[in-house]
């Protein structure tokens, strides 16, 4: 089991608590034009139905204003306004709705810039993250001979105390790079020194396969060793992608579970059904539930009438046939044609118990 949770300040991001005990959150970020709502808006709703929390937006432009502020306005989520470079974008962000801002104070410029988005943060009564990254370190940091996992830490160290000399402590801290032993380093020294609550991630994670890879190995790390309030998990993909690979993250660390789990076996010689595609669709029709229960897919009689007498619900499979389980219970054997529609009549008639 995971370690403790670390102790942490709760920040609110509009109706969601970050830190303080409160759930883990899983976000994404839209890669649409913030320009057009229409588009924000329906990527921000698919985002919803994957379980995305909290949905952060770039705002590159101070012509998104306007259809940023419509944004905030009718997404079902809190969202964040991404801001780089220029402090009168993030000033005008907190004014126009945004539910947090996100930062790298390192690329803000002066800190009189950094100062002037604080307040305006202050004013709208909303919180800051404070968001270092490897690929654009304060320039007091980038040439320093340290390890990279120290630059970050004592930036983002450096910026929270910053802050709070300012009077202002809703703040969330991130420090993120593309390498997963530099990110945990740095997750571990930063939860050594603040309170605040820590956003995690893997930066610039890669692909599907290789992202999903880097993001489980060092969240699942992060996480296990209780460090981690809110995550992303980073992914050269559709943004519901890296929404769904969260949640398993979360799932298999038995931390927070938004659906039901699925067990299947990786299939060998001794497999006498075509079991992939078998799973495959059943792990697509899993998705639109949300009953928490566990769902076994095995492919021969070595571990298969174990594991699906174990689950809730489970298929053994046989020569062409499959033995479907109840609660531990053989209920009848089905063709290899209708493993999957007999399974999920099995499964309907649970919920329906259940409810």
């Amino acid at each position: 089991m995971p370690q403790p949770r670390r102790e942490s300040r709760p920040v609110s991001v509009g109706g969601v608590v970050v830190g303080g005990g409160a759930p883990v959150s899983v976000q994404s970020m839209t890669n649409t034009d913030t320009r057009d709502v229409s588009a924000t808006l329906a990527q921000i709703d698919r985002l919803t139905d994957a379980g995305c929390e909290i949905v952060r937006v770039a705002i590159a432009h101070r012509d998104a204003f306007p259809a940023f502020a419509e944004i905030c306005s009718a997404s079902p989520l809190p969202v964040v306004a991404d801001v780089h470079f220029d402090h009168r974008i993030a000033i005008e962000a907190a004014r126009s709705g945004a539910a947090k801002l996100r930062i790298n104070p390192g690329n803000i410029g002066a800190l009189d810039r950094v100062d002037a988005v604080i307040d305006a943060a202050g004013d709208a009564g909303i919180p800051i993250r404070i968001g270092v990254n490897a690929g654009s370190l304060a320039e007091e940091y980038r040439d320093l001979d340290w390890p990279l996992e120290r630059k970050l830490a004592a930036s983002a160290v450096a910026f929270c105390r910053h802050f709070e000399a300012r009077g202002f402590a809703d703040i969330v801290v991130s420090a993120k790079a593309s390498s997963v032993n530099a990110t945990v380093e740095a997750y571990r020294l930063i939860a050594e020194e603040v309170g605040y609550p820590l956003h995690i991630g893997v930066t610039e994670a890669g692909t599907s396969l290789s992202g999903t890879v880097k993001s489980a190995v060092g969240l699942g790390i992060l996480l296990d060793e209780g460090i981690g309030d809110t995550l992303r998990v980073s992914l050269t993909a559709d943004p519901v992608e890296e929404v769904r690979v969260g949640w398993e993250i979360l799932s298999a660390l038995d931390i927070r579970r938004r659906g039901p789990e699925l067990v299947s076996c990786p299939t060998c010689g001794r497999c006498e059904v075509d079991l992939i595609p078998i799973a495959e669709e059943v792990a697509e029709r899993l998705r639109q539930r949300r009953t928490p229960i566990k769902v076994a897919v095995m492919g021969c009689v070595v571990n298969g009438p174990g594991e699906a007498r174990d689950a809730d619900i489970g298929v053994a499979s046989g020569r062409g046939v499959g033995l479907i389980f109840a609660r531990g219970e053989s209920v009848r054997k089905v063709p290899e044609s209708e493993i999957v529609d007999a399974l999920f009549e099995e499964i309907d008639r649970l919920e329906r118990a259940s409810s």
